[in-house]
């Protein structure tokens, strides 16, 4: 079983809290959006860095517990534009995906931080880049579980979400509660996780913090054979 936390910072803001997140959760794997790239400390509580976007300031990372896992290979991807992205230019990679491997038991899985173009876009391109960041991710291991964490941007009208990500052979997965509170029309589920080859034991939304976004922690335990460990 492996927990993970998912928070978007609002503009690296709620940075200074990562380390009280982590330790008091017990956090296996962190992933972050709107993070300040060019101000990450290489550890938080005990996680290490495995990788950042590079093209944008405010991006993404991925942290991961260093006695417990070995990261392989990382890779970011450039998904689909919208309007804003094309004029204002915030963000020019929304994913950014990890293959891990359990040291203990030897199990391979991928895991993804996304952020999905913002409300500005229409759903049916957020539905267009999340089936592409799913397709892209699956590159990172052939048939290995896959989990994409991140802030979605998806409000209402979750069923054709819903649709699209089974179609795409993945399980959608809500917190037990809201995840967006800045504006009160607008309020609701945007942070959630998206599956395969997971057991997805619960999704916890944590208190708020200095974020517009509440932090998700997901636990989950991957469903797979083991596979011999590289010479």
């Amino acid at each position: 079983m492996i927990t993970v936390v998912s928070y978007n910072l609002r503009k690296h803001a709620a940075a200074g809290e990562l380390v009280e997140l982590v330790t008091q959760h017990d956090v296996d794997v962190l992933c972050l959006q709107e993070v300040d790239t060019t101000d990450m400390p290489e550890r938080i509580g005990g996680l290490k860095l495995a990788d950042a976007t590079r093209q944008n300031r405010l991006g993404l990372a991925i942290y991961y517990r260093e006695n417990g896992f070995r990261a392989g290979p990382s890779r970011t991807f450039s998904l689909k534009k919208s309007l804003h992205d094309i004029v204002l230019k915030p963000a020019d990679e929304r994913m950014l995906g990890l293959h891990l491997r359990d040291i203990d038991n030897g199990t391979d899985f991928i895991v993804a931080s996304f952020h999905a173009a913002p409300l500005t876009a229409l759903n049916s391109l957020r539905r267009h880049q999340i089936r592409a960041a799913l397709k892209e991710l699956s590159t990172l291991g052939k048939g290995d579980p896959i989990l994409m964490v991140g802030d979605f941007n998806y409000p209402v009208f979750k069923e054709n979400l819903g649709q699209v990500v089974r179609e795409s052979g993945y399980e959608l997965s809500l917190s037990d509660a809201r995840t967006y509170t800045r504006y009160k029309f607008f309020r609701g589920h945007y942070d959630f996780a998206t599956s395969t080859g997971f057991e997805i034991e619960q999704v916890t939304t944590l208190p708020q913090g200095a974020s517009d976004h509440l932090p998700i922690l997901v636990t989950a335990t991957p469903i797979t054979r083991k596979k011999p460990s590289a010479a």
